[in-house]
This record gives structure tokens, sequence and C-alpha cells, in this order.
């Protein structure tokens, strides 16, 4: 079988009809080289074979797997070598990070971290501070290791329900000259000291001229903006978060702590409507030498926005502005075609997800898309034979996307429309089995419960919800396919971590929460590599080890599938294969040489356009950054 599959796989060999064997022996001696990677052990998810001892490679494919005796009999005369590179190491199929945001995640991983949990970096682990004192101790030891007074200290990673109050009195009382801009947890918030108000010309002037949404949620008196307020503040302070130097410097490491975990394909839902941030994304993410493909799906919110005011929505016209995207990419860079995402309700750091029994203190939950635009731009997709990745949080929110699935299918049944429940974290078990009958996919954030359980469940939710956040194990047992993903860097972008986390739901303080959620290994392992692929319509290229495929691997110190679950996170990556390349994790002294932007992507615009992205991101509201001729 073996031996067929070779002759079958290998580039096509024209034979006379009066070939011998001789013939066919002497072609295979002018074939390409195989390589043939022996193991430990390769986790090939294969029903067929699910384990193997050895896999053959040749250029960018898998050729065949089996053990090494099989592969060395199948090669027969066709040139091969053994790599025992991997001997002693365990294979995986490509750690697929199916859900991140590269530009945000480069702009706080470049902020001095003090989070409410550790944050592992190629360059260094920043510790989490657990309470108000821990957290303010940090900060002023991050002002004072700063050699040169004039360099603002932006921080990101605070959190009011883990740190207590912060006011700009706090803030003053490090530092009256140097800038300190805080950046809250959920990425949502600004808080800065009366240094950075001067040197952003954050005064009273420009204060009364904004818009009275905006001044309602922002505190002047104590420098806290947030919500509408946050999103005005960003241009001012565009400068410090996002100047062009600072851009590159964060996506390089993006880049570095993407391989150092394993991960041979990403991908952001929502990606950016800037042709020059594209830009500078591919100026260092799309270089052949990169290892790891990035892909980006267009945000279809802001492109039906355009036309939310017209009766009807011009449905040809909403095509053109998703497929004109196409181009964006380049290199290791691409969107993907037919795919949109869209925004039901808010985030769950804020706490703005829609819930159908409210929150315990009484505050509202927020719509990213009001409900009646919701439908109008799902329909439109839908119409397109688009597949849908739709954001959402909370109950109320998943009930409204369900009802618009229902709605459409109804209306216009389609099959394999593979609806992509996003992010997933209030549910119920109702929901999970409309989810099923529906035919929609799910991608989970397991993170949910680990970080926010804890604290949640007495601040604005109750212990029934907050410990039961990302119900996987129900997805599990109704039998839909589910990814897991980061959404970096509202998550440590792990996928080591996601299954870790989803396996055990153990919460950053050691307490075990919703244990009737909790997944298996096998399953935890194809949420971040083969029903991440199907979630991107990938499965046919990547997420198994399988003759075909492109050879995308992780390798690893120990098999995450049979390990101890409490040490799933422990396992070590060696490095990865991509595309057929060997590529060993590299040190933080590689970032030293980095290549610098293009002129193109580096002009002062870059920094209000790059907050500008930010700000689209985040936004409550669905605002189009366009300039005369559409997208920026």
């Amino acid at each position: 079988m073996l031996i067929f599959f070779l002759l079958g796989c290998a580039p096509s060999i024209t034979l006379a009809q009066t070939s011998t064997l001789q013939d066919i022996a002497d072609t295979l001696e002018t074939l390409p080289e195989i390589v043939i990677y022996p193991a430990k052990e390769i986790v090939t998810l294969d029903p067929q074979r699910p384990t193997a001892g050895a896999a053959a490679v040749l250029g960018d494919r898998i050729l065949a797997v089996g053990s090494l005796d099989q592969l060395r009999a199948a090669a027969g005369k066709q040139p091969y070598t053994v790599n025992t590179l991997f001997a002693d190491k365990v294979i995986v199929p490509g750690f697929i990070a199916q859900h991140d945001h590269p530009l945000l995640a480069a702009l706080t991983m470049t902020s001095e971290i003090i989070s409410i949990e550790d944050w592992v970096l190629p360059t260094g682990t920043s510790k989490a501070a657990k309470n108000r004192s821990e957290y303010l101790e940090r900060l002023a030891s991050a002002e004072a290791a700063l050699a040169d007074p004039d360099e603002p200290l932006v921080s990101w990673g605070y959190h009011h329900y883990f740190h207590g109050e912060l006011r700009k009195a706090d803030l003053d009382a490090i530092s009256t000259t140097r800038p300190i801009i805080v950046w809250h947890r959920s990425a949502h918030e600004f808080f800065l000291n009366s240094a950075a108000e001067k040197k952003y010309a954050v005064t009273k002037e420009w204060f009364d001229e904004l818009p009275d949404s905006a001044k309602r949620q922002s505190d002047f008196h104590n420098a806290h903006y947030w919500e509408q307020g946050f999103f005005a503040i960003l241009p001012q302070l565009a400068p410090a978060l996002a100047s062009p130097e600072r851009l590159q410097k964060g996506l390089e490491l993006v880049k570095l702590y993407y391989h150092t975990n394993g991960v041979t394909l990403g991908c952001e839902p929502g990606g950016l409507l800037s042709r020059k941030l594209q830009d500078a994304q591919n100026a260092v993410l799309s270089d052949l030498s990169s290892p790891f493909r990035f892909y980006f799906i267009a945000d279809g919110k802001s492109i039906t926005a355009k036309y939310a005011d017209e009766e009807k929505y011009p449905d040809e016209r909403v095509a053109g502005d998703t497929e004109e995207l196409l181009a964006w990419g380049e290199g290791m860079t691409a969107y993907l075609p037919r795919q949109v995402k869209l925004f039901a309700d808010g985030a769950i750091f804020s706490q703005l997800m829609q819930l159908n029994d409210g929150y315990t203190d009484g505050h509202k939950g927020e719509w990213i898309m009001e409900p009646e635009f919701f439908a109008q731009s799902f329909r439109v997709y839908w119409d397109l034979g688009y597949q849908l990745h739709v954001h959402v949080n909370g109950d109320a929110g998943l009930d409204m996307v369900l009802d618009q699935l229902e709605i459409n299918m109804r209306r216009h049944p389609r099959p394999d429309h593979r609806t992509v429940i996003i992010h997933f974290a209030v549910s119920t078990e109702e929901q999970v089995a409309r989810i099923k009958r529906l035919g929609a996919i799910v991608s989970a954030n397991p993170y949910y419960p680990v970080a926010l359980a804890d604290n949640y469940r007495s601040n604005g939710m109750d212990p029934e919800r907050a410990d039961n956040m990302a119900r996987m194990a129900d997805v599990e047992k109704a039998g839909i396919s589910f990814s897991l993903h980061s959404d970096m860097p509202m998550a440590p972008g792990q996928p080591l971590f996601l299954m870790w986390s989803a396996v055990n739901r153990i919460t950053n303080d050691g307490n075990l929460r919703g244990p009737g959620q909790r997944i298996s290994q096998l399953s935890a392992l194809k949420a971040v590599t083969l029903d991440a692929a199907y979630s991107l319509r990938m499965e046919k290229d990547v997420g198994s080890i399988v003759p075909g495929k492109l050879a995308n691997f992780t390798i690893l110190s120990d098999n995450p599938v049979t390990i101890d679950p409490l040490k799933i996170k422990d396992v070590s990556v060696w490095g990865t294969v991509h595309e057929g390349r060997v590529l060993p994790v590299k040190d933080a002294s590689t970032l030293a040489s980095a290549p610098v932007l293009p002129p193109t992507t580096s002009d002062t615009g870059v920094a209000l356009l790059a907050t500008r992205h930010l700000a689209n991101l985040l936004s409550q509201s669905h605002e189009y950054w366009t300039g005369a001729k559409g997208p920026l």
C-alpha cells in the first residue's frame, strides 16, 4: 500500500506500454529526494493510523506515514535520507492560531506588562500583580527603571476588579514629569497622569470639543477614558502607543512568540481595513522566511456599514468591496476568500456581553452591531455564499445570532455553511443543541473561566454562569466541531496552554471551575489543529499528518494527548516543520537583527492609522475608516 502510494503521488511519470521494471527503477532513481523523519511518536489525527513512528516528506508535502522500516522499503530506489533530528521528540500536526490580532498583540506586548496573569514572552516573563499594592509597586519600579527621563511609560494589563480603583493622583505619585499611560486589560480604557496630559495635549479645551457621548464615558478630572472616551483620546496618544518603530518591534516579537509556541498557521478574523497598515504587517509577516503563514478574514461590519442607510443593500457592491481585499496579502500573508466576520455583543473582559438574566450589579451589556444592522449584514453575506464568523459572548447575544442563522436557513438553505460561533463565553445547554441542529460550529476561548471565573462569580455574574463559561464539554458531547483560540492578547497565544485550560479549567488562583465542562486531551489537540483548520476551510491542506497534506509539524518534548493533563502546558516546543522547512525555535537575540520597515510604511501617519484600526477593532459602534477612494 505504501509503495503504491509513493508511486501514485510522485511527479507524473510517462511510460511507454513496453516499459520494463528496469525502466521504472531507472526513473525512480531520478526522482527528487525524500526525507524520512523517525520520531519517538507521531500523533497523526488520522483515524486510519492515529500514531506512527516516522513520516516521509517530499518538498512541502507529506508523502507517507508509517514505521521507519515501512518507509525505507516503500522508497525503494528513489533517493531518500533519514533525518534523526526528532528521534527523541513527539511530532504533532502544526498548531493553528485560529483567531488572534497581531497588531493589537504587537502594541500590548511591547508595553510594560503588569497584568492579572503571568505573560511568558521570548524576551522574558512578566509576572502577575495580584492586588492593588502589588500593581502600584510594579508600576513605580517600571518607571524608575527607565533611563530616559522623557520616555513615556505605557503599561498594559491593569484591571479594576483585580487591582482596585486607579486615579490620576496614584499615577502622579509615581511621577509628575514622566508621561504615564495605563492601558486597561480589556484594551477599552486609558488612565493618564498629569505629565501625559501635558505631553499629548489632553486639555480642557480639547475635552470641551468632544461629543457628549465621549464626555459621558470620560472622567476628565481623573484622566480616565473608557469606551467612546477611549476612542476619542486614541489619536492624542498615537505617538506613544503606535509609532512605526514600536509597531515593527511589536510585530517582530509577535512573530517570534508564535513560533516559540509551535504555531505554523495563524488567522485574524476581522482583518485590517487599512492598506497602509496591511503593508506594515506584510513587511514583517509576509517574508518568505517567516515560520508560519498568516491569513486574514474581512471585517464585514465595516464594509456593510457604508451602505447601512440605503433602503436595500447593494449586494454586488458589498461583494466587490470584500473581494478587493484579496489583493492585500503577499508572500506569507493572504485574505481567505469568501469568509467574513460579523459582531454581535460586547466584550467579556469589560463585561459588556448581552446576558438574558442581566448583571447582578444592574449594569447593561452593549451591542457592537445593533440587531437590525446585524440582520441586514448577515443576510447579504449569507446570500453571497460567504462563511460567517460571528463574535458573540453573551447568551442573549447568542440567541440573536442563532435566530438570524435559523431565519436564513429557512429562507435560503445552504449546505456546509460552517457558521462559526466565536468566543462563546456564556451559553446554555439548549443553545448548544440549537447550534448542532443549525449546523454551526464553535471557536471558543477556553481562557475565560481560567482568568475570570473566580472574580466574576461575585462581580457582575453568579457562580453558575461564571463557572460554566465556555461550556466545551457540552459542545464535545453534541458532536459539534470546535476549535480553541486565544484572541491574543485577550489570552496568551500558546496552543498548549489553551489545551491545558480546556482540559483542566483550573483558575489562575488554583480553583477548579465548571468541572463538568472539561474536555478530552484528544479533542483539545484537534481543536488547535484539525478542527481549527476545518473552521477556516483549510482541512484539506493542514491540520493532520496524512499523505498529501502540507508538511506542517509541531515538534514537542512529550505527547500532550497521553501526558498527565496537568502537565500539558509544561510540554516544551523544540520548533516546527513548516511546509517541509525545519525551523528550530530561535531566542530573543534574533529580534535585534530584524529588518527595518520600508519607507512606505514608516511615515508618521502609521501611528494614527494603527490607533484608528485599534478603535475599529474594539469599538462598540460600526464606523468605517475611509479615505476619498475607499479604505485607507
